[in-house]
């Protein structure tokens, strides 16, 4: 696996007028891990992600991705990625056939071929008599199964996703982590970003914690888990992000709400 790595950030800075939000970052990610991406709202995962995506390009630093300079690399590497945002702008007039298709051939897929793909995965997720129905009646797990489709229909060697589990039924969700392995046994390199420890804990090859811009813990679970000496990873990322109010705060919350107005 570790041969020459697939993403290398060296000194990665970001600023938004004076907040600086990155301070620093340097990374090695190879082919075939799983990343779980963690941290506090405002850490900048969201802000790395749109970097490496090229959706944001006023960075400090080095960074490239399948050995192409980033700063260089405008478009074609983008071929070899799909990504699940956390929200997404998703074309709710179009029909799933439309939409599918229609990013199918940006990628370069002959509209038969996707078609016919699009119409398989959809089935594999029970929506397929969906095909034709404009995305704007769909629930919100049914979009969200349609991001997925979307992010893999391509066939991507490195793939983003932002709390991809979000609106998923039970069944859906241990597809997709099946999935997840999979994919990651064949070689692809996926970055996975939630809040759900539990699920990040469980699919990870490796974990990379940050807080406040830097990068303040990186290992599988079990390196992580002897370092810090807890026993769950929401444990440890409370120990390593200095948040230990959850029960006082609880506490304060079931207070007001039984004060007598």
């Amino acid at each position: 696996m570790k041969n020459e790595p697939i993403i290398t950030i060296r000194n990665l800075k970001m600023k938004y007028d004076t907040k600086e939000v990155l301070k620093g970052i340097d990374l090695d990610i190879y082919k075939g891990q799983i990343i779980g991406y963690i941290g506090p709202n405002g850490a900048g995962k969201s802000t790395t992600v749109k970097i490496l995506l090229g959706m944001i390009e006023n960075y400090e630093g080095d960074i490239e991705i399948f050995g192409q300079d980033l700063s260089k690399e405008k478009v074609e590497y983008k071929k070899k990625i799909g990504y699940v945002p956390e929200t997404a702008e998703i074309y709710e007039n179009l029909t799933a056939c439309e939409y599918l298709t229609f990013l199918g051939e940006i990628y370069g897929i002959p509209l038969e071929v996707v078609d016919k793909k699009a119409q398989k995965l959809m089935s594999l997720f029970h929506i397929e008599e969906y095909y034709h129905s404009r995305i704007s009646s769909y629930s919100k797990g049914m979009k969200q199964k349609i991001l997925i489709i979307a992010s893999l229909i391509h066939n991507p060697d490195l793939l983003f996703l932002d709390e991809p589990l979000s609106g998923l039924d039970a069944n859906s969700v241990m597809i997709l982590k099946e999935i997840l392995a999979k994919l990651s046994l064949q070689g692809k390199t996926i970055f996975y970003s939630s809040h759900i420890m539990e699920v990040v804990e469980k699919i990870s090859h490796r974990i990379l914690l940050l807080h406040d811009g830097r990068i303040v813990a990186d290992g599988t679970f079990e390196e992580l888990k002897n370092k810090s000496k807890e026993g769950s990873l929401e444990e440890i990322f409370n120990q390593l992000t200095g948040f230990h109010k959850h029960k006082e705060i609880a506490d304060e919350f079931i207070h007001i709400l039984q004060e007598e107005v």
